[in-house]
């Protein structure tokens, strides 16, 4: 009898940790960002204001939803890298495009040892080789 209740605790007990580590690891990978003037991404202008970048997986690829609220406004391909340091300040990189609109291009995160760089892979990589020709 007492073997049974005890296996009943233990059981609800790691139901229990599974749940709030799942929960946490939820949040490790949802961050808020602003960018102060209209930007696009991948294809999409979003304006001035506040967002959320939310992606799953560790890297080194992931998906990334831009949000607003709960809405999904843009998704885009990204990079996790690690950085030597935390970073002091989330920071948005925003760069000017060939057709001079501005591009988010990477993002930053107060605390975190990692950023994330946005866009395709194979685009940067045919921008690189554009850029040595």
């Amino acid at each position: 009898m007492k073997s049974s209740l005890f296996s009943k605790i233990i059981f609800v007990a790691l139901a229990l940790a599974l749940s709030t580590s799942a929960f946490a690891a939820d949040d490790s990978h949802k961050s808020n960002f602003e960018i102060s003037a209209p930007t696009q991404v991948n294809g999409t202008q979003l304006p001035a204001g506040e967002y959320t970048a939310k992606w799953e997986g560790s890297g080194p690829t992931v998906q990334v939803s831009i949000m607003q609220g709960k809405k999904v406004l843009a998704t885009v391909p990204a990079q996790v890298v690690t950085l030597t340091q935390a970073a002091p300040e989330t920071q948005a990189e925003i760069k000017n495009s060939s057709k001079g609109d501005r591009e988010l291009t990477s993002l930053q995160f107060s605390g975190k040892k990692y950023s994330l760089e946005l866009g395709s892979v194979s685009a940067k990589a045919q921008s690189k080789i554009d850029s040595t020709n």
